[in-house]
């Protein structure tokens, strides 16, 4: 049996932490080089056939030959499919100078990932929203399904939009920062709740579907409790939602309101984040953000009662389920026509 003592050695931890690190950051270079690449590749692809069309004369009948003969002369080769092949061409004409300059090879364009670009091209015709998209898909680390959800629940024309006091009470730039860390509304759609329901139930809710809370909230924010206890005076104060925003170093305090805004959460939110400052906010760490999130907004009432508070918070609603177009509510079957449908009446 071996009773060698195990060698101790001063600060190999902090050795082993910072070669992890320098082994995950190569590896991530090389996933990135790695798509580069075939992003390159693909859009190469396109621009030779948009030349040949171009030049010769050649039509769409070329793809499904080109497809088949790459199939049979390259087995092994996958991705040259008759309909990832006509993206390629479609791709190239959308970013026609992407590759020309080497300077431009790490734009947002480059680094995204082949499937993000078809969705984009797809789903985001608007070439202004979909950089904005390319580029948040890119900072916020989302999956295909994620963007997917995010374009769906058209999350660039509610990003920024909360009602806050943040220019009057933060310095710029982070004003401006966590303004638009913020959305109005946010979507909790994966939510199933029935009316009438009670706010601790929409909290339950969110911290069992955490993983899909988080997305909505947008990356940075990392859960610290829920119904977060807090002892002052003697009395006992229990706060909703309690996060702390890695990018921002700063906590942030949630609380969810059934109804309309009333002035009095203000008031409420203001007396939390003091609290939060005094009790957990760490001396480098920036001042404590509310938000207070109900259902039915009163922009107006907000604004005003932000005004008198002394710490920077935010106003925003949320919507358990997007509404139905009417004219596709009144086509839906009533219950009773499906009974009769299935009855075979």
């Amino acid at each position: 049996m071996n009773t060698t003592a195990p060698v101790v050695l001063p600060n190999y931890a902090a050795l082993l932490s910072d070669i992890k690190q320098q082994i995950g950051q190569s590896q991530m270079r090389a996933v990135l080089a790695v798509n580069s690449e075939l992003i390159r590749l693909y859009w190469g692809v396109g621009q030779m056939l948009d030349g040949r069309q171009k030049s010769e004369g050649w039509g769409a009948g070329i793809i499904p030959k080109l497809a088949l003969d790459i199939r049979n002369e390259l087995p092994e080769t996958k991705g040259f499919s008759e309909r990832n092949i006509k993206t390629m061409l479609a791709f190239y004409r959308e970013y026609p100078s992407l590759f020309v300059d080497a300077s431009i090879v790490q734009t947002v364009s480059a680094q995204l990932p082949w499937s993000h670009h078809v969705l984009l091209m797809q789903k985001v015709k608007d070439r202004q929203t979909r950089q904005w998209y390319a580029q948040t898909a890119l900072t916020q680390g989302w999956s295909h399904s994620a963007l997917q959800a995010q374009i769906q629940s058209s999350a660039h024309e509610r990003t920024g939009k909360a009602i806050s006091n943040f220019a009057l009470k933060l310095p710029q730039p982070q004003s401006q920062l966590v303004q638009q860390t913020l959305k109005d509304p946010y979507i909790f759609d994966f939510l199933s709740l029935t009316e009438p329901y009670q706010e601790r139930e929409l909290e339950t809710g969110l911290v069992k579907h955490l993983e899909k809370f988080l997305l909505e909230l947008g990356r940075g924010f990392a859960f610290v409790g829920r119904q977060y206890h807090l002892d002052i005076g003697e009395r006992d104060f229990y706060l909703d939602l309690l996060f702390y925003h890695l990018q921002l170093r700063c906590y942030v305090v949630i609380e969810l309101k059934r109804g309309e805004f009333k002035p009095e959460y203000a008031g409420k939110m203001n007396f939390y984040c003091s609290v939060v400052d005094e009790k957990l906010k760490h001396t480098l760490d920036a001042p404590t953000i509310g938000l207070i999130l109900c259902q039915q907004p009163n922009a107006v009432i907000a604004e005003y009662a932000l005004r008198g508070v002394s710490t920077p918070i935010g106003v925003s609603t949320f919507e358990l389920t997007r509404a139905l177009p009417q004219e596709l509510a009144s086509s839906l079957p009533s219950i009773e026509q499906i009974e009769r449908e299935l009855g075979g009446e």
